[in-house]
C-alpha cells in the first residue's frame, strides 16, 4: 500500500470524508479498532512525538482509551464518544481539542508514520477499505496542523 503523505498548505481547504464503516466491520468492530489503536498508541509512546502526550501511564491509558473511541465512532461503530465533544461534530471537537498544541507537519508526518506501521500490521483487511481509512487520516491530519515553518500559527475551519 502507498499510504501517501501530501503536504499541508497554510489556509487551504481540507476535502475529507469520514471512513467507510465496512472497514470497521473488516477490523473486528470494537475489539479489532481497540486493537489497531492500542498498537498504533504504544508506538507513538516510543516515536519522536511522545512528548505531545502524557508521559505517566495512568494519563496516556486514558487519552489511548478516549482516542480508541473516537475513532471507533468516527469509523461507524457505536456511539461511545458522546458527551465527551460538548456538543460538538466530532471531526470539530477533534479538530478543536489540537488547537492548544502546536502541531507542526513535522509532527503530522511523525504521526501518520507511526500509524502506517500499525495499518501495514493488519492483517485479512481489504486493501481499498485500509487505503480509505488512511485517506480520512491524511487529510483530516491537516487540520490539526497549526503552527508553520515561519513560525505563523493558523487554525484550520471545517
Amino acid at each position: 500500500m502507498s499510504f501517501e503523505i501530501t503536504p499541508t498548505v497554510k489556509g487551504e481547504h481540507v476535502d475529507f470524508k469520514n471512513p467507510d464503516p465496512a472497514f470497521y466491520e473488516a477490523i473486528g468492530g470494537e475489539e479489532g479498532m481497540r486493537k489497531l489503536m492500542y498498537n498504533f498508541y504504544d508506538k507513538i509512546y516510543e516515536s519522536d512525538i511522545a512528548n505531545f502526550f502524557p508521559q505517566d501511564e495512568e494519563e496516556f491509558a486514558e487519552i489511548k482509551e478516549k482516542n480508541t473511541k473516537f475513532f471507533i465512532q468516527i469509523c461507524g461503530g457505536p456511539k461511545v464518544y458522546k458527551g465527551e465533544s460538548g456538543g460538538m461534530e466530532l471531526n470539530e471537537y477533534m479538530v478543536r481539542l489540537h488547537d492548544e498544541f502546536s502541531i507542526t507537519e513535522k509532527s503530522r508526518i511523525e504521526w501518520l508514520g507511526t500509524m502506517r506501521e500499525a495499518l501495514e500490521e493488519l492483517e485479512g483487511v481489504d486493501r481499498a477499505l485500509t487505503e480509505d481509512f488512511w485517506n480520512y487520516l491524511e487529510h483530516f491530519s491537516k487540520l490539526t496542523v497549526n503552527t508553520f515553518s515561519d513560525g505563523s500559527k493558523y487554525y484550520a475551519n471545517l
